[in-house]
């Protein structure tokens, strides 16, 4: 496999961002909308390119560039090939007039990234799009918590579930730690060894026994702590379940719901789930040292 490097800009403007619609390109790409960037040459820095793309293919010039974040995509065109993509923030310096585009775009929009349609973008961008989408989602959560905003007093407890998986699939094991919603102090923590199985399965298997532990002390009402976005937003009803592995799992969860008066599931950041974790990795410890 080939791998290559890209770099891409989220440049913003009264919280929208800047999209470039293609006119030249392979058939897959063209007359979509994509963020600005393109592929690193040779001896050439990120940042550097960055710079010349929006210079030669937008007439901009960059104020100050930022790392965002790095990711791997694979291109559907040439599956050979494996880019990782360097975005940055951006910000364009002063004194600057309207646009100027190249050849290889024809328009460009200002558009908040929440009313991006499917099919209007890229596939890398719409990667892209998704994985700002989930950081912002964490930035507030954060917020929320570090501020007092994001508590949980009208629940008997609060539930932080957690699983991981060594290999995945690999030897596996879910945690979970119970606190009471008012005072905070621990009700009971616990966690279960799986086999061989996934991520994806460990985390709904800590939901399971978190609902378990939870049933047998005679709460009635419970709010689950996750940090995989996946599973909050399967559990809320956002995402549908398409793994048939889960479906056993979920149906079994969706079974000890029923027996309480109120569950709800919200997403955390991971550093702040760190007892969950810490149960998973406890367990699977123990079982790797039998």
């Amino acid at each position: 496999m080939n791998q290559r490097i890209a770099v891409r800009a989220i440049i913003r403007k009264n919280e929208e961002t800047l999209l470039l619609k293609r006119a030249t390109g392979r058939g897959s790409i063209l007359g979509l909308y994509e963020l600005p960037g393109g592929r690193v040459d040779y001896g050439e820095q990120p940042e550097d390119a960055l710079r010349r793309y929006l210079h030669d293919e937008a007439g901009l010039h960059i104020d100050e560039a930022t790392l965002f974040d790095v990711v791997t995509y694979i291109d559907h065109d040439d599956r050979d090939i494996q880019y990782a993509v360097i975005t940055y923030h951006a910000t364009i310096a002063g004194g600057h007039h309207e646009l100027r585009l190249s050849e290889n775009y024809s328009d460009y929009v200002w558009q908040s990234l929440h009313h991006v349609r499917s099919g209007t973008v890229t596939d890398l961008t719409q990667l892209l799009i998704g994985i700002i989408h989930q950081e912002s989602i964490i930035d507030d959560s954060l917020r929320k918590m570090q501020s007092g905003e994001y508590t949980a007093t009208d629940v008997d407890a609060v539930v932080y579930a957690d699983g991981g998986s060594r290999g995945n699939p690999g030897p596996s094991a879910s945690g979970f730690v119970i606190m009471d919603g008012k005072n905070k102090s621990v009700i009971a923590k616990g966690g279960e060894y799986l086999g061989i199985t996934t991520n994806n399965q460990a985390e709904y298997h800590g939901v399971r026994i978190g609902l378990e532990k939870s049933a047998g002390l005679g709460l009635k009402s419970i709010d689950f702590r996750l940090d995989s976005m996946l599973v909050v937003n399967q559990m809320n009803g956002i995402y549908t379940i398409k793994n048939r592995d889960l479906w056993p799992i979920n149906e079994r969860i969706h079974d000890l719901v029923a027996q309480f008066d109120k569950v709800t599931f919200h997403h955390v950041p991971r550093e702040l789930n760190q007892l969950a974790d810490a149960e998973v990795n406890r367990v699977l410890d123990e079982h790797i040292m039998e």
